[in-house]
């Protein structure tokens, strides 16, 4: 088949396709990824067609500015930090998805929430759309949706109204434009409705998650495939001397990054993680991220930048990070404890699952991080053997997992009913 993958956001949004889209290739498929301008070496470095869009994702991450910082749980700031970021781009997104290059598809999958424009784009081209994703965004009565607070949780109805309300939200960020793009380049009529994808519940969607860390909740039927994570490999990577000498050196570091989490003071961060880590009495590896993090840093810590996880995390003691889904699963997979620092969405969401499986504290909201608190999670994470031993236990099951593999052969099997 010519499959064409949406993958739009910032690397950690659109990393986990780089592996599902070469298990395809190696199945005799010919993918090409439609994402921003800037992630073509990511997906060319994989042998993978590629389609840009126009768009910087570091930009759209520091233009959602404070509403990372500061919306935790609350869905309208949220709201308001997508608009400042997506929105500004939600015409350029369907002028781009237009281009006649793309009408050979015979396959769309989509990373977009409520299949946003994929199923646009495959009704003008008469062919079928799938829904992907690295978090669980399908309707539960189980939790709301990402971004709402779960304290409501216990309330009969809210869970379920939790996405009827964040569907309203998305549609008022890019319905006019989806509505436009529709009737004036696709030849296609509006939808009806305000939120219409209420119509759309029982598509099928493929989740790159586990199952051993997100339990399949009773009201997710047969169209909701959970594979296991869609983790990227780095074969015959070599770390920088620098890099491999301060792992070698002493008692294995813990890795301590926000990944492409915005940051107002990045300064003031990095002096709380370097008083953090001196309490504590541990090494570490501080991430540079798109935060900048760094600059000089006393001996018992080395800053790096972008460094592959699948060499890293085996030499660290724990992983203490944001909460991304990809960051998680490398984590999980490599059995260390771990400590989320949520900034916003989904990530308060995974850290309430690394606690309710017993493999590392409460989730340690940004806001609240303080030198002394980033301490007691530090030794938490590395002295106490429960955690260590539990979260052994979950990374071999993880590891037996193929979360690509898995998820070409259901995408596969849906095409060939569709």
């Amino acid at each position: 088949m010519r499959i064409t993958l949406l993958a739009l956001g910032s690397r950690g949004d659109v990393q986990p396709f780089v592996p599902l889209g070469k298990a395809l290739r190696e199945r005799g498929h010919r993918v090409r990824v439609a994402s921003f301008e800037t992630f073509e070496p990511l997906f060319a470095k994989a042998g993978l067609d590629f389609h840009p869009i126009a768009g910087d994702a570091q930009a759209l991450v520091s233009a959602a500015g404070d509403g990372m910082l500061t919306g935790g749980r609350n869905p309208l700031t949220a709201f308001l930090a997508l608009r400042r970021s997506f929105a500004a781009l939600a015409d350029g997104i369907g002028h781009d998805l237009a281009d006649p290059s793309l009408a050979d598809t015979e396959l769309i999958l989509n990373q977009l929430p409520g299949n946003l424009y994929g199923s646009d784009l495959a009704e003008r081209l008469g062919i079928r759309s799938l829904s992907l994703g690295v978090l669980p965004l399908t309707q539960t009565k189980a939790w709301p949706m990402m971004a709402f607070p779960s304290a409501p949780a216990r309330l009969p109805g809210y869970n379920l109204l939790s996405y009827r309300l964040a569907e309203g939200l998305l549609w008022q960020l890019f319905g006019a434009a989806i509505q436009r793009w529709r009737t004036t380049r696709l030849g296609l009529r509006r939808l009806p409705g305000s939120t219409p994808w209420f119509h759309n519940r029982q598509e099928p969607v493929i989740y790159g998650f586990s199952e051993h860390v997100v339990p399949r909740p009773v009201d997710w039927g047969s169209e909701v495939a959970i594979t296991g994570w869609w983790l990227p490999q780095w074969p015959g990577y070599q770390p920088p001397d620098p890099l491999r000498r301060f792992v070698e050196a002493g008692d294995p570091p813990v890795y301590i990054g926000f990944g492409s989490m915005p940051v107002r003071d990045s300064a003031g961060l990095t002096r709380t993680v370097v008083e953090g880590v001196r309490l504590a009495g541990v090494r570490a590896v501080l991430n540079a991220g798109w935060a900048g993090l760094g600059g000089r840093l006393p001996p018992e810590i080395l800053g790096i930048a972008e460094t592959p996880f699948d060499w890293l995390f085996p030499r660290v003691a724990a992983v203490v990070h944001h909460g991304g889904s990809g960051t998680v699963g490398f984590g999980l997979t490599r059995g260390r404890p771990t400590q989320i620092v949520p900034f916003g969405f989904d990530q308060f969401f995974w850290g309430e699952r690394i606690r309710a499986l017993g493999i590392g504290p409460a989730p340690l909201p940004i806001h609240r991080l303080n030198a002394s608190r980033l301490a007691d999670s530090l030794v938490r994470v590395t002295r106490y053997h429960r955690l260590r031993e539990r979260a052994e236990i979950l990374g071999a099951q993880l590891h037996a997992e193929d979360g690509p593999a898995t998820a070409a052969e259901r995408i596969e099997a849906l095409a060939s009913v569709g």
